[in-house]
């Protein structure tokens, strides 16, 4: 099981020192991945009366692509999105970026898409929110020809693309797509269409039913299951036997990889949130040195 960290956006602001700071130390304590969540504007609450979104125009958040520009430079570390919300944004354009980014981090980029639960976001992007479900299956399948074919016409009921192609194309072709989602039909279209996926909740019969979904989905698309891989996220809280054991339980539930997230868990600054995946990393025997 591969381990890696949840880049902490709301909680690690602007300062470029810090960023740079947290992506070398976690290649350095041992982890092999690094995830971003993605969000491009916030709401105003005040404008937006009754607002219940988890994040607002006071979080912060780097934009993905851009950022893992940066710490390909920097870093060795495998950079995972977790998850894009594809359909807000132009399918031919994240292709491009994916292709890019792919391209100078020599081959290290997952690809996590989702469709997002923000309308305000949808609307500044101006992208169809009731649509995404169905837009989503056509962006994957065009992007995977983007990145395999030099030149492609393709005609679906979102897109037209005629005789264009990417150059440079990306090192994987196609790049790894893999999927979020928290519902049946998100379970049933990661089964059918994704490299990997993410679930939304903790090992145990909710985990157990969801997998059961994406493997009959994936084995009735003529897929290998076993084939998929499924990243799990554990939070840090302080106690490292608890990371431990919840770390035990993502890979006895089949977990290719794993995500330590230190957001929320009270830490102040970057410093503090390299301090805690230094305890994680102990823990969890990461350290060789």
């Amino acid at each position: 099981m591969r381990i890696g960290v949840v880049f902490p956006q709301t909680e690690i602001g602007a300062d470029v020192g810090a960023v740079r700071a947290y992506g070398q130390a976690a290649e350095e304590l041992g982890f092999r991945h690094l995830m971003a969540y993605d969000h491009v504007v916030g709401a105003d609450p005040a404008v937006h009366q009754g607002w219940q979104g988890p994040y607002d125009l006071r979080s912060t958040f780097h934009e993905p692509m851009v950022l893992f520009g940066y710490l390909a430079a920097l870093t060795s570390l495998e950079l995972v999105t977790g998850v894009i919300i594809l359909p807000q944004r132009q399918t031919v354009l994240v292709a491009k970026q994916a292709a890019e980014v792919d391209l100078l981090s020599a081959g290290r980029l997952r690809l996590g898409v989702g469709l997002g639960w923000n309308q305000v976001e949808y609307e500044a992007l101006g992208q169809d929110f009731t649509t995404r479900g169905r837009r989503i299956e056509e962006q994957v399948g065009l992007m995977r020809r983007l990145w395999t074919e030099e030149s492609v016409t393709f005609g679906g009921a979102f897109h037209r693309v005629t005789g264009a192609g990417l150059a440079p194309l990306p090192v994987r072709r196609p790049i790894p797509v893999w999927f979020g989602g928290q519902s049946p039909p998100a379970y049933r279209r990661a089964g059918r269409l994704a490299d990997g996926w993410f679930p939304q909740m903790s090992p145990g019969p909710d985990l157990d039913a969801a997998k059961a979904m994406v493997e009959e989905a994936a084995a009735q698309a003529g897929r290998d299951p076993a084939t998929l891989g499924m990243e799990g996220r554990v939070s840090w809280t302080g106690d490292a036997g608890d990371l431990v054991a919840s770390a035990r339980r993502w890979r006895e539930s089949g977990a290719t990889h794993l995500a330590v997230n230190t957001m929320k868990a009270g830490l102040r600054s970057a410093d503090e949130h390299i301090g805690a995946l230094a305890a994680a990393a102990d823990a969890l025997g990461l350290r060789t040195g």
